[in-house]
């Protein structure tokens, strides 16, 4: 091809700016981020030091935050750090355990259940031929498991908690974690005594061990944000997919001479929220204006200081013990306590009298919830729950209007709320995971009145 076949082009255009845009780490005051790359974000670098009783051993946790009681770790965090040696003669081996252990007791019957729920020992160093001296400085890595299998099924890791429930019956429950670093040396007990495990200290004689227990805290998040609050109009509320409404009857009393009133309770329809933030909700009242007038004194927004509100909307939280997950005479031997972890206020109300015909009664509000330090998990033999109580109960039945409701909506804690960047509020790098809308299965939670 010949030079002059070739095409001619155009002087190029001139750029529209005279420099290269400047970029910031955080979004601008007009910007907002898309996407985060977790691995940037910054880890605690801290240390968390444990000594032996003779000061000659220590364990050193790496990648913990200053000044903290115990170490800390979620969901399959790693367990990092070194042991550390002043006197390294006379060591035969030197290994590093992290370990779990779920206990159940009933107070009353005397029932009993020990769970290991996760238990790894790495070998560090072992005396040989090619190593005859131990090193004054040992580092180790491991990773916590995310689940444990107990009797053929397999379980997520529960978060380290305690329980108990006073009287008869009555229970304990606790699931504890520690990691320890063991030094054996048998030349410092007499040749006579065997270098043996012992079952009841759960130690090696003639061993020096350092062991701290230490918090799993596995953390969570929704996967999606709270919704808006539905919009009103004549007649209740605009429903939309981001709201789940629950629908009940509250029957009038026969001689009251009252009609039924439609009750519709709204909740976010994920039905996952994070323990630090309120639960929104909404529900309408639907009757004849007669029926309404005799409920209003029941609703939601009435009742004096001291006096329980004959309407209730509560969040309960069930925490059940089985040790021996039995039935007897049809009945199961589980032990259980029930607590309310937060109560709705109604900050909005509407209310639509229209004489005989269709009237309605509105409300909104939400449900600010107690500092829990767990969200909820299902284990062996143990359970913790959370759920919706909405109920109304007239303080005298026999003379009442309209006899009560009890309606039972199963939900889920997180320990994060969303974040439309994905980090959370953790100050450090975190492993956060995802968990799905609860069952439904209201019958889980007979206990929860």
């Amino acid at each position: 091809m010949s030079t002059a076949s070739l095409p001619t082009y155009a002087v190029p255009l001139q750029p529209a700016f005279s420099r290269t845009p400047s970029y910031s780490a955080e979004p601008g005051l007009y910007e907002q981020r898309l996407a985060l790359n977790a691995r940037a974000l910054p880890q605690a670098t801290g240390n968390f030091i444990k000594s032996s009783k003779s000061g000659k051993a220590k364990l050193r946790l790496s990648a913990q935050e200053n000044n903290i009681d115990l170490p800390i770790y979620g969901t399959g965090g790693v367990v990092e750090g070194t042991v550390e040696l002043t006197k390294t003669d006379n060591i035969s081996t030197v290994e590093i355990t992290v370990e779990g252990r779920l206990e159940l007791k009933e107070i009353a019957e005397g029932g009993h259940s020990d769970t290991t729920l996760c238990l790894d020992t790495v070998l560090l160093w072992i005396k040989d031929g090619n190593n005859p001296v131990c090193p004054s400085i040992l580092p180790f890595s491991l990773s916590l498991p995310t689940n444990f299998e107990y009797n053929g099924r397999n379980y997520p890791l529960p978060p380290s908690h305690s329980i108990k429930l006073k009287g008869l019956p009555g229970f304990y429950a606790t699931i504890d974690y520690s990691v320890s670093a063991v030094i054996n040396k048998p030349h410092s007990v007499p040749n006579l005594v065997p270098l043996v495990k012992s079952k009841k200290l759960g130690i090696n004689i003639g061993s020096t061990t350092v062991s701290t227990p230490f918090i799993y805290y596995p953390r969570t998040r929704p996967a999606v944000a709270i919704p808006a609050p539905l919009r009103r109009f004549e007649g209740g509320f605009i429903e939309s997919p981001e709201w789940r409404v629950y629908k009940s009857v509250l029957r009038a009393n026969a001689k009251a001479g009252a009609q039924d009133i439609y009750v519709k309770f709204y909740i976010p329809a994920s039905r996952i929220f994070c323990a630090s933030q309120a639960i929104p909700f909404h529900v309408t009242f639907e009757s004849t204006a007669y029926s309404l007038a005799a409920f209003l004194p029941y609703g939601p927004t009435t009742g004096n200081s001291g006096k329980l509100r004959a309407t209730r909307i509560q969040l309960m939280r069930q925490s059940t013990v089985d040790v021996r997950g039995t039935t007897i005479h049809g009945t199961k031997t589980d032990i259980w306590r029930v607590d309310c972890i937060g109560e709705g206020g109604c900050s909005g109300t509407q209310c639509v009298l229209q004489g005989d015909g269709a009237t309605w009664m509105s409300f909104s509000g939400e449900i600010p919830i107690e500092p829990v330090k767990v969200t909820g998990f299902r284990i062996a033999g143990l359970s913790v729950s959370d759920c919706l109580l909405l109920t109304v109960t007239p303080p005298d039945v026999t003379k009442a209007a309209f006899v009560g409701i009890r309606e039972v909506i199963p939900v889920r804690l997180t320990t994060d709320p969303w974040t439309e960047d994905g980090r959370g509020i953790a100050p450090f790098r975190q492993s956060f995971s995802v968990p799905p809308s609860p069952e439904e299965t209201p019958e889980n939670f007979a206990h929860a009145v």
